[in-house]
């Protein structure tokens, strides 16, 4: 395990604070721990949530010490020891793995640390409550914007990180579509991909391997855009770019230049701003005793059901790119459509 003194060097601390104090305690600061899986800063979006909750929290008053660390899973076990050292009132938390964390969570809880998981669940642990966007109903979006481009032919499902429960709920919801047509002959799934992690580089390799064979291709479900990304890299080396439907996740900008342009077909959006908004006035709710009612609760594994607080996601086409994305400013009209080079 890593040393603590080797994690202060490593580990990224935002402190924001502000003016407003606990009860009844009034010197002393509400602290928010925020422990981020070390890959997650590989993908887009995620800069974004850690700016909005920080933002967030710190217009209610609270301090948000984020920890993250370059490695792999159980070095944000480190990240979490680091922060219950910061005499924290709440631990927000992006598992990379969802039970490696487990046992280190539970330490948490047991010193009466509530626990929020941001995005991604942590399983086998009762944790105080789970915040994230509808999963299932993404991937039923993602499979409803293939079967309406291609309602016969050959699928490729590309599925993410075996480690994050989220790949298995947008799975599950891509099945719930695709199969009544598996089972009457419509449409044939030649093959499923199962990623270790979210990496670019394993996707395409995975990707290539299958494209290299002799099956025909018509359609290919990916998990988020960059992993859409990297299909739409290797049809245009075969000059197949925009005739095979290619469907993602996140609304990164590629993914929505791409569309715009016509070499994905669809994006699933998933208002951040709303998602990290929640979470920081929820993480403040809980550290303060006020938790509010959950929208649903999940089974994760740990005996007792987790309220489950959900944000709900927007499937996007070229059609739906103005009056969608950049009319929530997730994107500008000049970067989304390259200005100068598409024209709307």
């Amino acid at each position: 395990m890593m040393k603590p003194s080797i994690l202060i060097v490593m580990a990224l601390l935002l402190v924001l604070s502000g003016c407003t104090k606990k009860e009844p305690q009034q010197d002393d600061v509400l602290r928010i721990g925020f422990s981020a899986a070390p890959e997650i800063f590989l993908q887009e979006r995620w800069e974004r949530d850690i700016r909005i909750f920080t933002s967030t929290a710190r217009d209610l008053g609270a301090e948000v010490i984020l920890a993250k660390s370059p490695g792999n899973p159980l070095d944000q076990n480190a990240q979490i020891l680091f922060l219950l050292k910061q005499d924290i009132d709440v631990l927000v938390v992006i598992p990379q793995d969802k039970e490696l964390i487990g046992g280190i969570v539970k330490k948490v809880m047991d010193k009466q640390i509530p626990v929020l998981a941001y995005d991604r669940p942590v399983m086998g642990v009762p944790i105080t409550g789970y915040i994230s966007f509808d999963n299932r109903q993404v991937g039923r979006l993602m499979a409803q914007g293939l079967i309406g481009e291609v309602p016969q032919g050959n699928y490729l499902i590309l599925n993410g990180s075996i480690h994050d429960n989220n790949s298995f709920e947008v799975n599950q919801g891509v099945h719930e579509e695709l199969d009544p047509l598996v089972a009457q002959g419509d449409i044939i799934i030649i093959r499923e991909i199962w990623l270790d992690e979210w990496s670019y580089d394993e996707a395409l390799e995975k990707i290539g391997q299958v494209m290299s064979g002799s099956e025909v291709i018509d359609a290919i479900s990916a998990p988020n855009d960059n992993m859409a990304q990297a299909a739409i890299r290797l049809l245009a080396e075969q000059r197949l770019a925009g005739e095979v439907p290619v469907v993602g996740q996140d609304a990164d900008l590629g993914a929505c230049q791409s569309i715009v342009e016509g070499t994905q077909l669809m994006t699933v959006y998933k208002p951040i701003y709303k998602l990290a908004v929640h979470a920081a006035e929820l993480a403040v709710d809980i550290a303060l005793g006020q938790q509010t009612e959950p929208d649903s609760f999940l089974d994760n594994g740990s005996g007792v059901d987790i309220p489950f607080y959900v944000e709900s996601p927007i499937a996007v086409y070229k059609d739906d790119m103005d009056e969608v994305i950049i009319a929530d400013g997730f994107h500008s009209k000049e970067d989304v459509y390259r200005t100068g080079l598409v024209q709307n």
